[in-house]
C-alpha cells in the first residue's frame, strides 16, 4: 500500500462511459452541486446495474495500466461533491439555494447548492455499498473518497445553523459515521476532498484542521486529504502556489494530495509538509496530450529533491472525470511508467 516505494493511485474519478452519462449535459454544466438525474442515460430500473458495469470498466482500466491503489472511479457520482452531500437529512432537495460568491457554472447560470433547513443527519449509508462492490472485485488495495466537511459547508446555503463552525462540524460528524462504515466495508485508504480550504484560507485556518480531525477520528490505516485548484476542465488558469498548505501538517491525515503538474508547482513547497506522505499530482489534466513516462519521472524527481522517496505517491493532479477515456488511460500508463523509472533509479 503506501509502504511500497512510490506507489501509484488515482485521486478519485475516472471518465464515465458515454453509454452511462450524457456527456453534453455533464460537460455543459460543470460539476453539479445538487442532484442532476438527467445526466444518466439508463432508466431508473437499470441504472444501478449499469453503474456497476461501468465501475468494473474503470477498475479494469486501472488494473491494465498497473495502478497500485485503485478506486471505483466515482462512476456512480454526478460530481465528487453532490452524491454524498445531497444524500443527507436536513437538506431540502426540492428547493436548492444560491450562495453569493460561488462562481457560476459553465452555462453562466447561478450555481445551485444544497439548502440546509434542519440538523444535518446521516439517514443511511451512502457509499458503503460502493466500497463493498469494489472490494469484492479486486485484490488490490482500494481507496474510497468523500467530500470534506469544510467544502460541503462552503457549498451549502445555511438556513438553519447560521454559524459556519457549527455547520462544518455537523458535516464532519456525519462524514465520520460514513467513513467508519466504509472502512468496515473494506476500504484500505480513506480520502477526503477539501478544495475549498485552498480557496478560503482564513476560514480554513479557523475551522478546517479541526473538521478533518473530527471526520477522521478513530479511523485506522492510511488517510488522505486532497486539495486542488479545481477541475482543469472548469478552471484553466491555475495559481502557481497554495494559499493554505503547510497547515495540513498538523492534521490527522497521513497523506496530503496536491495538484502540481498543471500549475507547474515549485516542488520546494513540499518542505512545508515535513510529516506527511505526499500524493504528488504528476499528470496534467488540463490537456489531452498524453505525457511520456519520462515527463512523469522528471516531475517525480523534482519532488524527491525535497522529500524522501518513502513519502512520495504518484497520482494525477485531480479527478480524471472530464477527460476522454482513451486519454485518461494513456495518462495512467504514463504515470505507472514514470513511477517505475524513478523506482529503478533509486533502488
Amino acid at each position: 500500500m503506501f509502504d511500497e516505494l512510490i506507489p501509484t493511485t488515482l485521486v478519485g474519478s475516472y471518465p464515465q462511459p458515454a453509454w452511462l452519462v450524457d456527456k453534453d449535459i455533464l460537460l455543459g454544466s460543470g460539476p453539479p452541486r445538487v442532484r442532476m438525474h438527467e445526466v444518466w442515460r439508463p432508466e431508473d430500473d437499470l441504472l444501478e446495474e449499469a453503474q456497476d458495469d461501468a465501475t468494473l470498466v474503470a477498475l479494469h482500466d486501472q488494473e491494465r495500466a498497473g495502478i497500485d491503489i485503485v478506486t471505483d472511479g466515482e462512476i456512480r457520482r454526478e460530481s465528487y461533491f453532490n452524491h454524498f452531500a445531497n444524500a443527507l437529512g436536513g437538506i431540502d432537495l426540492d428547493e436548492p439555494g444560491i450562495v453569493p460568491g460561488i462562481v457560476p457554472g459553465r452555462s453562466g447560470k447561478p450555481t445551485l447548492v444544497p439548502r440546509v433547513i434542519s440538523p444535518i443527519q446521516r439517514i443511511s449509508p451512502v457509499q458503503t455499498r460502493d466500497v463493498a462492490f469494489l472490494r469484492a472485485h479486486t485484490d488490490k488495495p482500494i481507496k474510497a473518497t468523500n467530500p470534506g466537511a469544510f467544502t460541503m459547508a462552503k457549498m451549502a446555503k445555511d438556513e438553519y445553523y447560521n454559524d459556519l463552525e457549527a455547520l462544518i462540524m455537523a458535516y464532519a460528524t456525519v462524514l465520520n459515521q460514513e467513513v467508519r462504515e466504509m472502512k468496515d466495508a473494506g476500504a484500505d485508504v480513506i480520502q477526503i476532498d477539501e478544495p475549498h480550504m485552498q480557496a478560503h484560507p482564513i476560514e480554513a485556518g479557523r475551522f478546517g484542521i479541526a473538521a478533518i480531525d473530527k471526520a477522521l477520528d478513530g479511523i485506522e490505516g492510511p488517510t488522505v486529504v486532497h486539495v486542488c485548484f479545481g477541475y482543469a476542465y472548469v478552471v484553466q488558469e491555475k495559481p502557481s502556489g497554495y494559499s493554505f498548505l503547510p497547515e495540513f501538517d498538523f492534521c490527522y491525515a497521513s497523506a496530503i494530495s496536491i495538484e502540481a503538474a498543471q500549475p507547474n508547482l515549485d516542488p520546494q513547497i513540499l518542505e512545508g509538509l515535513p510529516s506527511n506522505k505526499i500524493l504528488l499530482g504528476a499528470i496534467d489534466l488540463g490537456t489531452d496530450e498524453i505525457e511520456t513516462a519520462e515527463t512523469v519521472a522528471q516531475r517525480l524527481r523534482g519532488a524527491l529533491r525535497h522529500i524522501p522517496a518513502d513519502r512520495l505517491i504518484a497520482a494525477p493532479d485531480c479527478g480524471m472525470k472530464y477527460l476522454p477515456r482513451d486519454v485518461a488511460f494513456g495518462k495512467l500508463k504514463a504515470l505507472v511508467g514514470g513511477a517505475a523509472i524513478v523506482r529503478r533509479e533509486i533502488q
